[in-house]
């Protein structure tokens, strides 16, 4: 079975320019050739019609000198005379078309005999003039055959050539519209074959492509969109490859931990003790902790994190979450001071922000020295809630900062995952504030440590 022929788009829209083309020239053709025409016969017809008269006001003539048609019977001669005379002579300031007469005539007599003329039979159709004497009594008629009718082998001519003028005129733009269809067709899919191999190169894996951008039309944009997507995708192949080799990194060192501890044991190196077993958790938990909070961060790029949001007070749920971390704090001689106005009305669900709150409370925690301090402060901008997170020493390198809320990032290598974290803690409170409407940025503290700045909808209740 043979498959059916699949024309490109290419062949497609040459065939639909090229047919409209066509169509016009066709119209055009027919429509000039349909005016020509009727412009001709009626050239010709007027002609006739002034040459008729012009006739017949002669032979009344010539009837009124002879008192009958005797004359004028078996006398072709005359008949030619007459014509010449009108042709050369056409008086009155009457102008005959030139080319002369250029349809039959025939005379006849009272009783329709015919006087002069072919031999064929008079048509019916036929323009008639009335050969009148002076005084009004009608004594014969001119009749012409159909202007329709050429008869002179010049009309005849003169009409062909023009048919065949025409038909090469049409014949000649058609082959001058096949070219400018092709040019204009290859021109416009010029930017889509620029798109399309691109794609091509893109489902195979090559994010660095980018395509050409040649117009500001919606083709341009296309390209741009085009462009703007392919470096997306390159900037996320890239961050998943980082992400893979960060968490492969991530879980080598405890479960390194966990399998030199366990041989250790096995060899009888290391007997089992409390000490080794604590050892042991400790390393389960801070896996524990990376899967957690890598379920965490995976649900909240998703959008899959579960947000049901109400009515809040920032305020109720900043002292709750600073209630929780008051022992922690004083075991670290750490001295947490809020800043806070009676109610900061929000919108958005307890539960996330609650853990918003935790994490940036639990960062300061662990990055701030002992005995320094952490500060909370809260204020209205109008349209939003302003909250500061400001620590003491030590600070963060302003090059870094901007980086804080990247996955796995640390600003300090020393820093043990027992202490630092999972470093994904921030990218969570990012992942959290932005799907409620806010953001987060961090700065430097005027108390020489680092300043979490989040910024909430002001929702009155």
């Amino acid at each position: 079975m043979k498959r059916a022929l699949k024309l490109g788009i290419g062949p497609k829209l040459f065939m639909a320019i090229f047919s409209t083309c066509m169509l016009v020239i066709i119209i055009m053709h027919w429509g000039v050739r349909l005016s020509f025409e009727h412009g001709f016969v009626d050239y010709i017809r007027k002609g006739n019609e002034q040459r008729l008269t012009l006739l017949s006001d002669a032979l009344a003539d010539q009837y009124e000198q002879h008192g009958n048609w005797d004359f004028l019977r078996n006398n072709d001669r005359l008949i030619f005379s007459i014509l010449r005379s009108l042709e050369q002579n056409p008086g009155s300031g009457n102008l005959l078309p030139p080319h002369g007469w250029r349809t039959q005539f025939w005379i006849i007599d009272q009783q329709y005999k015919v006087l002069s003329g072919p031999r064929s039979p008079v048509p019916p159709e036929g323009t008639r003039r009335n050969i009148t004497t002076s005084n009004g009594k009608v004594v014969g008629w001119v009749i012409g055959s159909p202007a329709e009718r050429l008869t002179r082998s010049t009309d005849i001519n003169f009409d062909q050539q023009q048919r065949r003028t025409s038909w090469i005129i049409v014949g000649f733009t058609a082959l001058m519209a096949a070219l400018a269809t092709w040019l204009m067709a290859r021109g416009l899919l010029a930017p889509v074959k620029r798109l399309v191999d691109g794609t091509h190169h893109l489902a195979a894996g090559d994010f660095a492509t980018r395509v050409e951008v040649g117009s500001s039309d919606e083709l341009g944009q296309l390209a741009r969109d085009f462009n703007q997507l392919a470096s997306s995708l390159e900037k996320n192949e890239s961050n998943r490859r980082a992400f893979m080799a960060d968490i492969s990194h991530e879980l080598r060192t405890p479960l390194a931990i966990l399998r030199g501890e366990l041989e250790a044991m096995q060899d009888g190196v290391r007997k089992l003790t409390p000490e080794a077993i604590s050892s042991l958790q400790s390393e389960v938990v801070v896996l524990t902790k990376l899967v957690d909070d890598l379920h965490q961060l995976s649900l909240s790029d998703a959008g899959a994190l579960a947000y049901r949001k109400q009515a809040v007070d920032l305020v109720h749920l900043l002292e709750v979450a600073a209630g929780s971390f008051g022992e922690r704090y004083r075991s670290r001689q750490l001295t947490l001071q809020l800043t806070l106005p009676a109610e900061a009305p929000s919108f958005g669900d307890p539960d996330r922000l609650m853990q918003l709150f935790t994490n940036l409370l639990e960062n300061s925690l662990r990055y701030t020295d002992a005995g320094g301090q952490v500060r909370l402060t809260m204020k209205n901008l109008g349209d939003s809630w302003q909250l500061c997170f400001a620590d003491s020493a030590p600070g963060v390198d302003p090059a870094h900062q901007a980086r804080l809320f990247e996955r796995f990032f640390r600003t300090e290598s020393s820093r043990n995952r027992a202490s630092g974290g999972s470093g994904l803690g921030l990218a969570i409170c990012k992942n959290i504030a932005e799907a409620h409407g806010g953001s987060i940025s961090a700065d430097l503290s005027d108390l020489g440590g680092l300043q979490i700045t989040l910024n909430l909808p002001y929702v009155p209740h």
